[in-house]
């Protein structure tokens, strides 16, 4: 089998069998085949698209390219989820702790952050002293003996992944969903998960920038995971405004703290209860968590009662962080410089431009450009206005932290055009648009 008859295939619009497939990412992944060719593969992929079954092989061959972790020594039922990236979601930090709380055991290997994307391991890493580098017999142990864990990945993990995905990133073929949605997947299948939930945004703010886009990339991934014995239900949220109020690391850390303790902005909560309750039905602990209902009544008075703080608590001191900042948020990492930024006209917000913050909070250097950027903990934007609120001139729409005069004058031409004003009454944008369930493909 030749690599230059894999690629002629692909290029002429031919399915590519699983024998092919596999000789590829198997080789490619050794190192016995060109980073030219593996372009040229990805380049004809992106062009001629690839059916079903070649999706499922992909991700699947891309999966068993390193170590596969089996929960099952420890986790009955593993559930996950993922989400594919927004401005200011921090769902992961309150909603592993507050599915534990449940009793459903939850072990999750989470990535840093690239571009306007805030990664989960970043804003973990403004609490001192938490390991995100568990080894192996770490994770199982924390999770058999805690119920919840949370760490990086390793490069053990579908290591044909990072190999792809470093040059996609260089050969503009980024927005293939058959390559996005194999990204996403071997590396959930790799990690052992029974179930998933995924929370697939679009908007301005996030990697679909339509609803068909991303409903498109949601099937394809469900598809995956049913087709590899997984259950997997996706969600399509919004992401053309932040979610909550924080964006950046530490302060998104002090938010996920204050939603623990059972206040946190409306949207945001909402959102974790959403996502917590499809965790909690997928692992069916019981008759009674088939009732929707009866499981948010149940995930909302965990964060009310402190039962989820009690869980983020054992999470971060099992893996070595500092209780003393969960326990007073002032003492996380915290910016020099603090400035408002107020409305300079009366009316509604009809847009509150998630990219426009995204750009500002990484113009402050809470985001990266390029993986092993350093990020500053510390800085960020605080929003507070949705779309649809009423605002009067002189309202304080944003407030942004920064450790330096000229990321401040930065940040503040971004912010400068992330709200648009409508001097009629606009309506809210809804936090989901639909839900697919492979259970019921």
């Amino acid at each position: 089998m030749r690599a230059v008859d894999i690629i002629q295939n692909k290029r002429d619009g031919q399915p590519l069998s699983a024998e092919e497939i596999h000789f590829f990412i198997e080789n490619y992944t050794k190192g016995d085949l060109p980073d030219y060719q593996a372009a040229a593969l990805l380049m004809a992929i992106y062009w001629r698209g690839m059916d079903r079954q070649e999706t499922v092989t992909l991700t699947q061959a891309m999966a068993h390219s390193g170590k596969m972790m089996d929960l099952s020594g420890v986790i009955d039922y593993a559930v996950d989820k993922h989400s594919s990236g927004g401005v200011g979601d921090k769902t992961t930090l309150v909603v592993l702790p507050l599915v534990a709380s449940m009793g459903v055991p939850v072990a999750k290997m989470s990535g840093r952050g690239l571009g306007f994307s805030g990664g989960t391991l970043d804003k973990l890493e403004s609490i001192a002293g938490y390991n995100v580098n568990l080894t192996d017999e770490q994770f199982l142990d924390l999770a058999g003996k805690n119920g919840i864990v949370l760490s990086g990945q390793t490069g053990e993990l579908a290591p044909a992944d990072g190999k792809i995905y470093a040059l996609r990133d260089v050969t503009a073929t980024v927005p293939s969903k058959p390559l996005i949605a194999s990204s996403i997947m071997s590396k959930k299948l790799a990690s052992g998960a029974n179930g998933m939930v995924l929370d697939v945004k679009w908007g301005n703010g996030a990697f679909m920038n339509t609803l068909e886009d991303a409903r498109e990339l949601a099937e394809i991934m469900v598809k995956i995971g049913a087709d590899d014995g997984r259950d997997v239900i996706a969600l399509l949220s919004d992401m053309n405004q932040p979610l909550g109020q924080a964006v950046g690391n530490a302060i998104e850390v002090v938010e996920a703290i204050d939603t623990l303790n059972g206040d946190g902005p409306a949207d945001f909560r909402a959102h974790c209860l959403e996502v917590a309750r499809y965790m909690v039905q997928l692992a069916g602990q019981g008759e009674k968590w088939t009732d929707a209902n009866a499981v948010h009544q149940q995930l909302e008075a965990h964060l009310d009662n402190g039962q989820a703080m009690d869980k983020f608590r054992l999470m971060v001191a099992a893996q070595g962080g500092d209780l003393k900042m969960i326990d007073d948020p002032s003492l996380l990492p915290s910016a020099k410089i603090r400035e408002d930024i107020l409305a300079t006209e009366s009316g509604y917000a009809e847009q509150v431009i998630a990219l426009e913050v995204a750009y500002a909070a990484n113009a402050l250097g809470a985001g990266r450009e390029k993986k092993g950027d350093p990020v500053d903990h510390a800085v960020g934007v605080m929003v507070y206005v949705n779309v649809g609120d009423q605002i009067s001139a002189g309202d304080r729409l944003f407030t942004i932290h920064a450790n330096s005069e000229a990321q401040l004058a930065e940040a503040k031409a971004y912010l400068s055009q992330a709200v648009k004003v409508a001097s009629s009454p606009v309506e809210p944008l809804p936090l989901f648009y639909g839900v697919i369930d492979s259970r019921t493909l």
